[in-house]
């Protein structure tokens, strides 16, 4: 074999080497590719469950919250009654009272 020949089939295997190398960094490219795609629509669908699940999530909050709006709406209303109550009291009594004076001041205008 001269030295011609051997150089020409080094370059040859050095090329061929070479496209092997290209195609086993295009498969590597590929696959990283289809791993990232993966990743991102794993993401996307963990999103997607965790948003549908916030308003389950929220739920048991949201009705221990409406519960205790309610007790605090009936407290008030109780204090409401009871306030109304006692001023319908007071103001009957102390129409009376009004009542009886003026009607003492029209008998006895010396009063």
């Amino acid at each position: 074999m001269t030295d011609g020949n051997r150089l020409d089939d080094t370059l040859q295997r050095l090329l061929e080497a070479e496209t092997r190398a290209q195609a086993v960094i295009d498969d590597a490219s590929r696959e990283r590719q289809r791993m990232m795609d993966d990743a991102l629509a794993a993401v996307r669908d963990a999103e997607a469950r965790f948003d549908a699940g916030r308003v389950e999530l929220r739920a048991p909050y949201l009705h221990e919250a409406q519960g205790r709006a309610d007790q605090v709406v009936a407290e008030f209303s109780r204090k409401y009654g009871e306030r109304q109550r006692t001023l319908r009291e007071l103001a009957a009594r102390h129409e009376s009272e009004a009542v009886d004076a003026a009607l003492a001041l029209l008998l006895d205008p010396t009063v």
